[in-house]
């Protein structure tokens, strides 16, 4: 039997370039059809809000944000398989929330596949709520799959 993996404290810290690779290999432990790394380093090149969460010096996940117009969307938020249910992508969101907070958006947007029930989950506690369907959004084994369309309309700060 394999024992689980101790929740070990963690920290988020700003994505840098050499972070790519490692991201990249978590994007593709987790998807059937990850990004690329080109993605990732395209990201970090338009200034996105790119932050990673470490335990013990390894990343462990990421989380991407673009943030114009008075808007924010949350790209991409994953947490490697085997460290998912640690609280980590939690961690996660609500450093995007908090990025969100400070550039004054008005609502934040994100996409998830209706089968992932964990995010979903994740993204309900934390006030979001399901505005839209996307049909044949996202590439999928055998064709395309539907994505939810998520938003939370951010706290005033005026």
């Amino acid at each position: 039997m394999i024992a689980p993996i101790r929740e070990i404290p963690a920290h988020i810290r700003v994505m840098v370039h050499n972070d790519i690779t490692t991201v990249s290999d978590v994007e593709r432990r987790s998807y059937d059809f990850p990004w690329s790394h080109g993605v990732f380093r395209d990201c970090l090149l338009a200034g996105y809000h790119c932050t990673v969460v470490e335990r013990v010096d390894q990343v462990v996940g990421y989380g991407i944000l673009s943030v114009a117009a008075g808007e924010a969307h949350i790209l991409n938020l994953c947490v490697d398989p085997m460290y998912r249910v640690l609280g980590y992508g939690e961690l996660l969101l609500d450093e995007l929330l908090r990025a969100s907070e400070c550039a004054a958006v008005a609502e934040i947007f994100l996409e998830v596949r209706p089968s992932n029930e964990t995010a979903i989950g994740l993204y309900l506690k934390k006030g979001f709520r399901n505005i839209a369907n996307r049909p044949a959004y996202y590439q999928a084994t055998g064709g395309r799959e539907d994505a939810a369309v998520f938003s939370k309309v951010m706290k005033k700060t005026r």
